[in-house]
């Protein structure tokens, strides 16, 4: 029996979800948020038994909050659905803030080969944290790819930007609500064959993603 949702943001991942999607834990009820795929993301997901939420809008940030709007549980986490993760990482972060010791768990990538995390995304990455552990105190060093915390307290929370720049805006806006956050290692596994990612996969997309999160900073 699902205790909490798991919230996918998709585009283009129809490969990923076919072997991605099996994986999941019980635990989770996994709605698929398809925003404007051309393959067949929304066909594999349903026929895996994933909810599906069509988010016309463009961009993560739309991505993510439409899938936290359709959410029913109590708790909500979100991740990738590239099949660069593994569900069942999720499954320790979601009994911390179960029973409550913390109000938001987040993975911190840990690559398992060369390669995997190209330099220009994860120089942007670190470039983006440090400053905000140095301005703000955030506790954590990485941009939590994979999270979870109570689903009425993310929405209060009230994040606002809706392209790359979101998970900057909710560690800046948990940090300043002096949410109580813990990071976990999570493994970072290389892409699924057949997809490509609109962050890490080139110089520009990197470049356009730093642009997103820079704007949320200043």
């Amino acid at each position: 029996m699902p205790v909490a949702d798991l919230v996918l943001p998709c585009r283009d991942e129809g490969p990923a979800l076919r072997a991605l999607l099996p994986q999941v834990p019980a635990e989770f009820a996994v709605i698929v948020v398809d925003n404007g795929s051309t393959d067949d993301t929304a066909a594999v997901a349903e026929s895996l038994g994933a909810r599906v939420v069509h988010e016309a809008v463009p961009g993560y940030g739309s991505a993510v909050h439409a899938g936290l709007e359709a959410a029913t549980h109590e708790y909500v986490a979100f991740m990738d659905g590239d099949g660069s993760f593994d569900p069942r990482d999720l499954l320790p972060l979601l009994a911390e803030v179960r029973v409550g010791s913390v109000d938001l768990a987040v993975g911190r990538r840990r690559p398992v080969s060369r390669g995997v995390w190209p330099w220009h995304a994860r120089l942007g990455n670190a470039l983006i944290v440090a400053w905000l552990r140095r301005r703000i105190g955030l506790p954590v060093h990485d941009i939590a790819p994979m999270r979870v915390c109570r689903r009425q307290a993310l929405l209060d929370l009230g994040v606002q930007d809706r392209r790359f720049g979101y998970p900057v805006e909710l560690l800046q806006r948990t940090t300043n609500a002096r949410w109580r956050t813990r990071e976990h290692d999570v493994d970072y596994h290389p892409r699924a064959v057949g997809t490509r990612s609109k962050v890490s996969g080139s110089v520009k997309g990197t470049v356009r993603t730093a642009r997103d999160f820079w704007r949320v900073l200043a």
